[in-house]
């Protein structure tokens, strides 16, 4: 049982994409909140993707990863990923700031090293907000889901 049920808008918005695409994003939502909550969820309903984005606040900001839905998989994002440590070589992207992971299958989501990455980013993220002399917000009661974005205009799996 998922004690963090996907908000309706969420559901909605993944309607359009394949089953498998929409099990895997749920998936991956679900193992994201075992390891994040209680968080900030911010949904986001974009031109070429549903983006899920997690922090400690509902401020972007504060965002420290998020999920990014494609038509044939889904990346879980580091929001400061390319300052990360990546001991097993697997982030992806050569930007300024996010590195990702690329998920293709319900497998690829039992590969130990996402765990570890996600508690990696939490832990590097409040570590530098500290260093910042930032005052963290305080804690919601379990996940804060709110609906930020969502645009006229869309591309979506076809």
């Amino acid at each position: 049982m998922n004690p963090y049920p996907p908000p309706s808008a969420l559901k909605k918005f993944l309607k359009p994409y394949d089953p498998d695409i929409r099990a895997l994003a749920l998936q991956l939502r679900a193992l994201v909140l075992e390891e994040m909550a209680p968080c900030y969820e911010n949904i986001y309903d974009a031109y070429s993707a549903v983006a899920i984005g997690y922090g400690t606040s509902d401020r972007l900001r504060d965002g420290i990863f998020h999920i990014a839905v494609y038509s044939k998989h889904v990346n879980l994002g580091f929001n400061d990923g390319a300052t990360l440590d990546d001991p097993k070589g697997i982030l992806q992207g050569n930007g300024n700031q996010i590195r990702h992971i690329s998920i293709k299958t319900i497998a690829d989501l039992k590969r130990p090293e996402i765990r570890a990455y996600i508690r990696r980013a939490k832990k590097k993220a409040l570590a530098d907000a500290k260093k910042l002399g930032e005052k963290l917000p305080a804690k919601p009661n379990g996940v804060m889901s709110t609906v930020k974005a969502i645009y006229a205009k869309k591309r979506r799996p076809k």
